[in-house]
């Protein structure tokens, strides 16, 4: 396989990927997904386009769709499937570029935090709106430029450094101390109760997210802490953006939806014309 920016990248979260087990709870699941339930996937054919190691593939499947494909770029699929292993319905799984490839057109597509890991992330979501059926549900989540200035401006440079680290290193030499501050810091929060809508604190960076994280356990905070800092490339998108992607004449536009998560990432779609 060709060596590509984007390969590199996908490459780096497999060495994660292929040593740990599903990471996302069915709550953790539904709320990537919303608006989209469990009764969108019911019966329909569903694409994820960057399925990682199957966490999310492994909730879709206990939605009894009719039929499930993933594609990913790293080299993930022997672990997926034992991630996967007794499953309503077996994921057909490929190993490719989402940008270039045509697996068909499906009645659900979905790609969650992987657009802005692309060199070219407009590129990806040609490719989710390519594989919908006309009429279908699409739906992505991505990094948002808004609210995430303290991402920006002080993780971002760290990342630039280690992402070109061996995996274990960036993990655990790297990631594990500096999650640990931010994993007491929200605890914190939510222990004296400022962790609620109208907080004194509200002002603080990043305060959305760690409202709704400082209810994960520390293998969830780490695990994000690592996914921050072990891709080459990471991008952040603007509103505008989005925006201006889902003014695409193949989108029905009285269906599209833009959705700010937890004050710091977008989600979006709606249905191909």
């Amino acid at each position: 396989m060709t060596r590509t920016p984007d390969l590199e990248t996908a490459q780096a979260f497999a060495e994660s990927w292929n040593r740990i087990g599903s990471v996302y709870s069915r709550e953790q699941f539904l709320q990537f997904m919303a608006p989209l339930t469990p009764d969108d996937f019911r019966g329909r054919q569903v694409l994820e386009l960057g399925f990682g190691n199957g966490s999310l593939l492994y909730h879709v499947a206990h939605c009894a769709p009719a039929k499930v494909v993933g594609i990913d770029l790293g080299d993930t699929i022997e672990q997926t499937r034992r991630n996967l292993a007794g499953v309503p319905v077996e994921p057909e799984l490929h190993r490719g570029d989402l940008t270039t490839a045509d697996l068909g057109r499906f009645e659900v597509v979905y790609c969650v935090g992987v657009i802005h890991h692309l060199q070219k992330p407009a590129a990806g979501f040609a490719s989710v709106i390519r594989h919908t059926k006309s009429g279908g549900r699409f739906h992505c989540w991505v990094y948002a430029h808004e609210g995430n200035g303290v991402i920006r401006f002080v993780v971002d440079p760290v990342r630039r450094i280690a992402s070109r680290l061996p995996w274990w290193v960036t993990k655990y030499v790297i990631a594990l101390p500096l999650v640990t501050p931010y994993f007491l810091y929200a605890k914190l929060l939510r222990a004296f109760g400022l962790d609620r809508a109208d907080s004194p604190v509200r002002w603080l960076p990043l305060f959305e997210y760690t409202r709704w994280v400082a209810g994960e356990g520390f293998r969830f905070f780490h695990h994000v802490a690592f996914d921050q800092l072990v891709a080459p490339c990471t991008r952040y998108l603007r509103k505008s953006a989005v925006e201006q992607w889902l003014k695409d004449p193949k989108i029905d536009q009285t269906s599209t939806y833009v959705l700010f998560r937890n004050g710091n990432s977008w989600k979006f779609g709606g249905r191909k014309a």
